[in-house]
């Protein structure tokens, strides 16, 4: 008898009470057509405070494919997406994010090109019906990590996509409590292929990303693959302490060709004085960020801690 081979699907949440029910069944409905295959959908949950872990549980109950995580508390969208895909027991593992925005309907395409003997299968949104400002600012960040990573970057990739099992123990064998999952795909992965999507709007409700959470994202992104930043200091302070050297000298002809007639005034210093500050502060914040990152590092933190596991 054929052992059919178990695909994982995996899906962090918080507060999506009017979306993951609908998730759910697009899955399953996937799955009722994919009968070469079983399946298990992994929901990790943030410590939601709507009704997102009642409904949750109500599948658990009506469906033993639906295995659940719940998180004491909320770990974030970085460590938490990733401590559930390190927990897949499939063959491979598919993250899919709850509203929606991943489609579902790409899962045959994926297992398809993972069959075909693609150890990753990358899910890589060239369009979107979201807000066309904040899909070109996306656009400008993943050029310029293209540009300055150490070690490659995917554009347009969000972390949706397949992942074959070697893979993610390639992932369980690095102890790292703050995670920039689509920087270790670039790194670590081989053998991947690229499928192309239009990005839906979300299902219902609103985003739980804010400014912070995505300015997060992108300095993780920095600080873990690209040294730029701290280089662009050096060359900076070098430039403008050139800069300031030449004023300076300019300064001091004219003041000693017309001692009487040219004064200096305030202004310049005034300017000088804030242009100066700004710039070291802007660095300051730079280096502060990559200490920020060793001291995650050296903390050594759990990834998430759980409250409890359902239909494990």
């Amino acid at each position: 008898m054929e052992v059919k081979k178990k695909i994982s699907i995996v899906t962090p949440c918080y507060n999506e009470e009017d979306n993951v029910r609908e998730l759910y069944n697009q899955v399953k409905h996937q799955f009722d057509v994919l009968t070469n295959y079983t399946y298990e959908h992994i929901f990790i949950d943030n410590a939601s405070t709507d009704r997102t872990i009642a409904i949750l549980r109500e599948l658990a109950r009506e469906d033993k494919n639906v295995k659940l995580i719940l998180n004491i508390k909320n770990f974030g969208h970085i460590r938490s997406p990733y401590y559930g895909l390190l927990q897949a027991t499939g063959d491979a593992a598919i993250l899919m994010v709850a509203d929606l925005q991943d489609p579902p309907s790409l899962i045959p395409v994926f297992i398809k090109k993972w069959e075909e003997g693609n150890k990753i299968v990358l899910g890589v949104k060239n369009k979107s019906k979201e807000n066309p400002v904040m899909f070109g600012l996306r656009k400008v960040y993943y050029r310029l990590m293209a540009k300055s990573s150490s070690t490659g970057h995917i554009s347009n990739f969000t972390g949706f996509g397949l992942y074959d099992n070697s893979f993610l123990d390639t992932l369980r064998s690095i102890d790292d409590p703050y995670p920039y999952f689509r920087g270790m795909v670039a790194e670590l992965g081989t053998d991947y292929c690229i499928v192309n999507y239009t990005q839906p709007l979300r299902y219902k409700g609103r985003t739980k990303n804010n400014f912070y959470t995505l300015y997060d994202m992108a300095m993780l992104g920095f600080v873990n693959h690209s040294k730029l930043p701290l280089r662009m200091a050096s060359f900076v302070g070098f430039i403008v302490a050139l800069l300031s050297l030449l004023a300076g000298i300019v300064y001091l002809i004219y003041k000693l060709v017309y001692w009487d007639s040219f004064s200096l005034g305030m202004a310049p210093l005034i300017i000088g004085l804030f242009f100066f500050s700004s710039i070291q502060l802007l660095f300051v914040g730079i280096i502060g960020e990559y200490i920020g990152a060793i001291y995650t590092q050296v903390r050594k933190r759990p990834l998430v801690i759980e409250r409890e596991r359902v239909n494990f």
